[in-house]
């Protein structure tokens, strides 16, 4: 299937400028108060050794670059992802269930395995030791570079802790990624080491929180809102590690619920799981929690962004020209201190101004 993944950017500049960012990303962290984080695990402080581990995994990534001469199995070992998970699982339990934080900070989309969109993205929008990031799930899977991808995000997680934030998607549950292309690119690439790196992955995506709150108004996940959600607090008490979220579960929704100007209330999902819901049925639950917005992502919109039931959600989408078959653009979203949301436009071939609207205060 063709893909836009190791298409370099037009314009020489932004790519000059690209390269220079991420440079800085991995040489500057020492000199970084965000890298030295201030948690805790099993009386153990765990700062420059996480931050280490992931400059070094990190600074091999952009040694393959956009489609650079040296591939990932090259210059990155089994053994060294097995390092770098086992830092990510104590990193994510660690923190909340249900993510805390203000801005500002960028929110991201859908990336699906779409490394060289991601540097565009980071390009575009500024790398880690700049910005404040937020990402809404679904990592692997339908792109070609899945593992550069995750690796790259997992790495910043490691170096900027309290800056660099990655929910779980549903691509990032065994059942799914086992089907839709993870499974396959870690067991072809690594070859017999292959299926232990992607079983190592998993366990890592069961402790992966699943929501965020913005400025206490801003809710984010990755698929949608639930009818059994009646409280944040649900929200916060989720337990992990949760290697497979039940059917049955609020996770789920979370995880797969769809927004339909067509559904009456709440209706089966065609997916095959969880619901489609209105927007009565999404005003019923966020007037009762407080939430001004939901920002989610997990649907391909045209524009890289979409709003739904008088701008009381939005869908964030952030992998353009999506499995080289939509002719789509991808967007960040950023909030600033004040909730003012502006969007950042990414086409497969140009560059677009940034969009404002203000949130309402109500």
């Amino acid at each position: 299937m063709p893909s836009n993944n190791d298409s370099p950017i037009d314009q020489s500049d932004r790519k000059k400028k690209g390269a220079k960012d991420r440079k800085a990303s991995a040489e500057d962290l020492y000199s970084l108060k965000s890298c030295r984080s201030s948690m805790t695990y099993d009386n153990t402080l765990i700062d420059e050794i996480q931050a280490r581990i992931g400059y070094n995994v990190l600074m091999k990534l952009f040694e393959c670059g956009r489609g650079g001469e040296k591939t990932l199995t090259s210059v990155v070992q089994a053994s060294e992802i097995t390092t770098l998970l086992d830092c990510l699982k104590l990193v994510f339990l660690a923190q909340p269930s249900c993510i805390e934080i203000d801005g500002p900070i960028n929110i991201c989309g859908d990336t699906h395995g779409q490394f060289s969109d991601v540097l565009r993205l980071f390009d575009k929008s500024g790398y880690p030791h700049r910005a404040n990031y937020l990402f809404l799930g679904d990592y692997v899977d339908r792109g070609r570079h899945g593992l550069e991808n995750i690796l790259m995000l997992f790495c910043y997680k490691l170096i900027f802790p309290n800056h660099f934030f990655l929910l779980r998607g549903n691509h990032e549950c065994p059942s799914i990624n086992k089907v839709y292309g993870f499974y396959e690119e870690c067991s072809k690439r690594y070859e017999k080491g292959g299926i232990k790196v992607w079983e190592e992955f998993q366990d890592t995506f069961s402790t992966m929180p699943l929501t965020a709150i913005v400025g206490q108004r801003i809710l984010c996940m990755h698929g949608g809102i639930s009818p059994r959600l009646n409280t944040l607090d649900k929200l916060r008490l989720f337990q992990r590690p949760n290697y497979q979220p039940a059917h049955d579960q609020i996770e789920i929704d979370i995880l797969w619920s769809d927004p339909s100007n067509t559904a009456k209330g709440w209706s089966p999902n065609q997916r095959g799981v969880s619901y489609t819901f209105s927007p009565d049925a999404l005003k019923k639950i966020l007037n009762p929690l407080s939430i001004d917005l939901v920002v989610r992502a997990h649907q391909v919109v045209q524009d890289g962004y979409e709003f739904f039931a008088q701008r009381r959600l939005v869908t964030v989408f952030s992998a353009p020209f999506y499995c080289g078959q939509f002719d789509n653009a991808a967007a960040v979203m950023s909030i600033s201190e004040n909730l003012v949301c502006s969007f950042q436009i990414l086409r497969p071939k140009k560059y677009f101004p940034k969009r404002r609207i203000q949130l309402s205060s109500t």
